[in-house]
């Protein structure tokens, strides 16, 4: 067999021959819509190749991004693993701190950032970050003023040449770089290669993981600032799938305007972004036309998100989990042909849980002693994950991170015969009552099939008897009164005794991290005072 190395550049170039006319549609920074195609995107990307060679970019350096999913990004993501130079992609929702000391540990070059980012750049200035050059996402006539120094990327790339022979390599190199969100500690650096890459595209694009296809309209609404846009961007390119780009346009009436004007049969996201739409459309009573699957990862789906676009919109909806260490994605729902007979509601418990590991991932549960459990679908252990795109150290730190050759998530969860895993609560999260553990999601999807409940989350609160009682909070949908005593009586029909909450509170809003995830730690220091009512 042929020893023919996998290389991002491959994609981009595969999609330029065999889907040049296909489309990617971007409603951009300055406000219009535009229309390209991937062999347009293939020509601009070897333009930046060309830029960054004469700019002194190297094999290895790295080139950052501050930017929303766009054309432009899109193209940055071939352009710079292209030469062997890696794509660092920043989150701009970190605190400028952590942007700080990001950009410094990984000793980016380059920044190119999207004007409504003019200020992080500003900042990184300010800080003394050994940058050399920063290149605003646009052309001349929005060059941002107040930035020193820096260039217009169009006229960046116009002064190029479209042809570009891309180099080989070996395939171990790296490509890609992305930091995590930092909740424990400094951020550390998740080093991609082009091997795990590509390999990653394989499995996102396969008819039981993501079934990315060249029938499908894809709308990334999952960030390309965070996990690549969970590979998206690098699948589509592979089978020449049509890309819609939402840009900054993230709430729900930009999305379903782009949805509906575009045709979209795919959708990507993060359950916050999708309550927004959901919200939007309820508002309207309007329903999806062409969505035929909506993705959702990031957090635990809860399954009144899963009713409401299976019932609602005739969409299906595909369960997904995964990390920044698994590129992102490790496992995805999708029924198994004997599931066909289930009713209804049997086949929402399976679909609520986070799915089987798509090939090349291997998943297993272990004990506070590191003994593995069995996948009986009811033992709880911590869950371990290893694969040809997990990582197996962080960049620029020697600590092993590995166990016995795996990867530990920091996740409880059980996995059944049939290898469906289901996350039941973070490592730091998980409720400790009387030796026992609660699953903090389990009570969060339970409230949130509850009328006018938008989001819930639960914590443990300290007892002088149980160690810790669940306290959960409850964010109300907006014009809704919800009643807690009806509450209670829905929640007794839904879980054991043992886990129903000794307290509710409702509260105005979630505290959401860099990535949509609720900062748990942030309630439990607002609530850390937090008196329960006694026992009766």
């Amino acid at each position: 067999m042929m020893d023919q190395p996998l290389l991002i550049s491959s994609l981009i170039e595969a999609a330029a021959r065999f889907h040049p006319d296909t489309e990617i549609v971007t409603r951009t920074v300055e406000g219009p819509i535009t229309r390209s195609s991937w062999g347009a995107v293939a020509r601009r990307a070897r333009q930046v190749a060309n830029a960054l060679v004469k700019m002194g970019v190297k094999p290895g350096d790295r080139v950052a991004t501050i930017a929303w999913n766009t054309q432009r990004h899109l193209e940055l993501y071939f352009g710079v693993s292209g030469i062997g130079a890696v794509l660092h992609t920043l989150n701009p929702r970190l605190p400028p701190e952590q942007l700080c000391y990001i950009v410094g540990h990984a000793e980016d070059r380059v920044v190119f950032f999207d004007t409504t980012f003019a200020k992080h750049a500003q900042g990184l200035i300010a800080s003394g970050a050994k940058v050399e050059r920063y290149v605003a996402l646009t052309d001349e006539a929005h060059l941002p003023s107040d930035v020193p120094g820096v260039e217009s990327y169009e006229s960046l790339i116009q002064a190029e040449s479209d042809q570009f022979s891309w180099p080989t390599f070996d395939e171990h190199t790296a490509s890609s770089l992305c930091y995590t969100s930092g909740t424990a500690g400094e951020p550390k650096g998740v080093l991609y290669s082009h091997r795990s890459t590509v390999l990653h595209s394989y499995g996102a694009a396969m008819a039981d993981a993501l079934g990315i296809s060249a029938q499908d309209v894809t709308l990334p609404v999952v960030p390309m600032f965070h996990v690549n846009a969970w590979g998206v961007p690098y699948a589509a390119a592979m089978v020449g799938s049509k890309l819609v780009l939402p840009g900054p346009g993230l709430d729900g009436k930009s999305l379903l305007e782009l949805i509906e004007d575009e045709g979209v049969t795919s959708l990507l996201g993060v359950p916050t972004v999708w309550l927004g739409l959901l919200g939007h459309m309820r508002s309207l009573g309007h329903r999806l036309t062409k969505v035929r699957k909506v993705t959702i990862g990031g957090s635990a789906c809860p399954p009144s998100m899963i009713r409401a676009f299976e019932d609602e919109h005739g969409a299906r909806v595909i369960h997904a989990w995964g990390m920044t260490e698994t590129s992102p994605i490790g496992t995805v729902n999708i029924l198994l042909p004997k599931h066909a007979a289930l009713s209804d509601e049997a086949k929402l418990a399976i679909k609520a849980k986070q799915g089987r590991p798509i090939a090349g991932i291997d998943l297993r549960l272990v004990d506070d002693d590191g003994q593995v459990l069995a996948h009986d679908g009811h033992t709880s252990g911590h869950l371990q994950v290893r694969g040809p795109w997990v990582a197996s150290a962080y960049f620029k730190n020697d600590t092993p991170i590995l166990e016995d050759g795996w990867f530990a998530t920091g996740d409880i969860a059980t996995i059944d015969r049939d290898g469906y895993m289901q996350i039941t609560d973070r490592s730091k999260d998980v409720i400790k009552s009387g030796g026992e553990w609660i699953s903090s999601i389990d009570l969060e999807n339970a409230a949130m099939g509850f009328a006018g409940v938008a989001q819930a989350s639960a914590i443990g609160v300290a007892h002088p008897k149980w160690f810790e009682r669940p306290l959960l909070l409850v964010v109300p949908q907006p014009g809704a009164t919800v009643d807690l005593a009806a509450l209670r009586v829905h929640l007794a029909d839904k879980l054991v005794r043992w886990w129903m909450p000794d307290a509710i509170e409702l509260i105005d809003a979630l505290p959401l991290g860099a990535t949509g995830k609720v900062l748990k730690r942030e309630l439990r220091r607002r609530f850390a005072g937090y008196v329960l009512p006694a026992d009766d």
